[in-house]
């Protein structure tokens, strides 16, 4: 999982600074979770899965499919 989060920044061309302040975070506590020196929250999850537009279970390598769920519609 977290080889995967690094590549997603990467390949959107972000820095751990730019990362840790879309989660309101600081950067050294984003490349905590990057390194896997920490786990990553349920609501950190769903935060990067929406901003990359992707699934949960693609960040955490249970699939290979990069394309995001059909999302329920909140009513």
């Amino acid at each position: 999982m977290f080889k995967r989060i690094r590549d997603l920044r990467e390949d959107n061309d972000l820095t751990q600074k730019q990362v840790g302040e879309i989660l309101n975070m600081t950067q050294t506590g984003y490349n905590q979770y990057e390194i896997g020196r920490n786990d990553i929250p349920t609501r950190v999850l769903i935060k990067l899965a929406e901003y990359y537009n992707t699934s949960v279970d693609y960040l955490l390598e249970l699939t290979d499919v990069r394309e995001p769920y059909k999302r329920k519609t909140k009513e």
